[in-house]
């Protein structure tokens, strides 16, 4: 197992691959497993790249963070782990829901740095009250599997996601209610009275090759507010997918896979080109 000590943390996290680093920062609550389910197979046909994938303090098996009471420190503590795992480097980061909310603070704090950006049905208000949010729907179900389910798993399966089938049963288990489980509820509740930055960001143009993957019926974090940032990510391409909620990776595995597929060839045209 792999740790690496930050001030605040001891921070776990996995490392497949050699090349141009790429770091994936996952959601609140779940851990690591949430990006390596969606994004390790894109790599089984690609080379070139060192794939990256923290737990996130108060998630998943990183320790010793309980200093850590604010989303500026838990960049901090992201931004100590770079510089510790990939010291001086340039990389590409990759983020999901809250994931892309520390995305952009990382890109903040360190523009120069950051190839590109992908980011996963992000966060980009950190407070749910200002968010504009879809209603949430349902929009395909397998009545024969759903059927199979307790009560329990059957009711969280029905709020976080638009389509109900065996497919998004086994992977919505295995990458995010896995990592859920483990999380520090107590940690992860105190956090979040300081879920948003103290400083401003998106505050200069990003020019880099950059991707934004919104469900159209994410009820959580929704697209609209994303739509608000476009001109600030002059290389974007933004992406509103239908059948999709918060879970989207998940939901629309194949559109998902084409377009980090696509914007990952933008990113190495762009490195070969300069």
């Amino acid at each position: 197992m792999a740790y690496c000590k930050v001030r605040q943390a001891e921070i776990h996290y996995k490392d497949f691959g050699e090349g141009k680093p790429i770091l994936m920062i996952h959601g609140y609550s779940p851990d690591h497993r949430l990006m390596t389910g969606c994004m390790e197979p894109i790599f089984t046909k690609r080379d070139g790249w060192r794939r990256i994938y923290i737990d996130l303090p108060g998630m998943g098996l990183t320790k010793k963070y309980n200093d850590i009471n604010s989303c500026d420190e838990m960049l901090e503590a992201v931004l100590e782990f770079i510089q510790a795992i990939i010291p001086n480097q340039e990389y590409i980061i990759v983020g999901e829901s809250y994931g892309g909310y520390l995305a952009r603070g990382v890109i903040q704090k360190q523009k120069d740095k950051v190839l590109g950006a992908a980011f996963i049905c992000p966060v980009i208000i950190p407070f749910p009250e200002k968010r504009t949010v879809e209603k949430h729907k349902i929009l395909k179900t397998d009545e024969r599997f759903i059927e199979k389910l307790s009560k329990e798993e059957l009711k969280d399966f029905r709020s976080n996601n638009v389509v109900l089938d065996e497919y998004i049963w086994l992977r919505y288990n295995q990458e995010i209610i896995s990592g859920c489980k483990i999380g520090d509820e107590k940690f992860l509740n105190m956090v979040k009275n300081k879920y948003g930055f103290t400083f401003e960001i998106d505050q200069s143009d990003f020019h880099k090759p950059s991707l934004f993957l919104l469900g159209r019926q994410d009820s959580s974090v929704g697209y609209k507010d994303a739509l608000d940032i476009i001109n600030k990510y002059t290389r974007g391409t933004f992406a509103v997918l239908d059948k999709a909620g918060h879970n989207l990776q998940i939901e629309q595995p194949e559109l998902f896979n084409n377009l980090v597929n696509e914007w990952l060839d933008r990113i190495e045209d762009s490195l070969n080109h300069n």
